[in-house]
């Protein structure tokens, strides 16, 4: 299966024809959909059960405003509207493409995938948010399943590149393709997986480090804010431009890979980590983790932790781009995209 996000020149979403997005949806992740398809010029329709939904959704809109601002010059169009949906059933209807963000529940997720299909034209991609749920399961209840994919974004949706998007069993290659094609559209990277496996690939390797977190805490060995120091100021740093894999085979110096393996491959041996297992989550260490984290926040709501958040993945993602590498790289590549959108509209 050939990874779409390669091919050709990047198109916008209303070249590939989606012009009108439903969203299933409207947490934080959901939220997040929300403002990257906005500022894509995508209407959007957002079915979201919480009374406080809209609220929640306009307040994440008015921090991705404020932090695409900072992060380009590029031209954006005119921004998307968006509408609350009674039900999913009118959340996909007269779409080009629905975004599935509730709960990590199989169920729930199943329920409204399944009532979202039956409203939806044939050839309406659905993507999930799933962090790990098989899309298999997922597309199993669906009116169409081959038009299922995992679209698995990073929190925020609106600044961080990454999705992972993965097929089902039932999944047409087409919709692979296509589903590539429009996360690309809208500034995005995707990572095209040529199989399903629980927990993707991202997360597979979060949750290797988060147990170990957990571990370290539950132990009293360090603290939440020892845990993110540890990396925010060591491997973190280099993990935004080279990620793990290019990173150990610079510490081989000049005999690569190879050398760096044979140097600290029995290391792993060691009983360094408990990878495979995890504390009790008792109250007691629930509450511990709660205070500490109280206490790294300083006093800081959510929305101020965001926007510090925000303004900290703007300042990385342009020294990226200045390099044009990585993550900086997707994103000069979308602003050539956007200018040229602008002189096309202007001409």
């Amino acid at each position: 299966m050939a990874d779409a996000t390669t091919s050709g020149a990047m198109q916008s979403p209303q070249q590939l024809g989606v012009t009108t997005a439903g969203l299933l949806g409207g947490g934080v992740i959901g939220g997040g959909w929300a403002a990257r398809f906005l500022i894509n010029g995508i209407d959007v329709q957002l079915f979201d059960p919480d009374p406080d939904a809209e609220r929640k959704v306009d307040e994440m809109l008015a921090n991705a405003r404020r932090a695409w601002t900072a992060l380009t010059d590029a031209p954006l169009p005119k921004r998307g509207s968006l509408t609350r949906a009674a039900t999913p059933q009118d959340a996909a209807t007269d779409v080009q493409f629905v975004q599935e963000s509730a709960p990590e529940n199989e169920q729930i997720k199943r329920s409204l995938l399944s009532a979202a299909s039956e409203a939806a034209g044939p050839d309406v991609i659905f993507g999930s948010s799933t962090s790990g749920i098989l899309p298999t399961l997922l597309q199993s209840d669906m009116t169409h399943p081959e038009r299922l994919v995992v679209g698995h974004p990073f929190n925020p949706v609106y600044l961080l590149p990454l999705v992972e998007v993965c097929p089902g069993k039932a999944t047409s290659a087409d919709v692979v393709a296509r589903a590539a094609a429009i996360y690309r559209s809208m500034g995005m990277k995707p990572l095209v997986l040529q199989h399903e496996i629980d927990g993707f690939v991202a997360d597979r390797l979060l949750e290797a480090l988060w147990r170990e977190a957990l571990w370290l805490v539950n132990d009293g060995v360090a603290t939440v804010e020892q845990v993110d120091d540890a990396i925010r100021y060591g491997a973190g740093l280099r993990w935004a431009s080279m990620g793990t894999m290019l990173t150990y085979r610079i510490a081989g110096g000049e005999g690569g890979m190879r050398h760096f393996m044979e140097q600290f491959g029995p290391a792993l041996q060691w009983p360094w980590s408990k990878l495979t297992d995890v504390p009790e989550l008792t109250d007691e260490l629930l509450d511990r983790i709660e205070q500490q984290s109280d206490a790294q926040a300083a006093g800081a709501d959510v929305r101020e932790l965001e926007r510090l958040r925000d303004d900290c993945l703007v300042g990385v993602l342009q020294g990226l781009r200045g390099r044009n590498y990585a993550a900086g790289a997707v994103l000069k590549e979308y602003e050539t995209s956007l200018a040229q959108r602008g002189a096309d509209a202007s001409s």
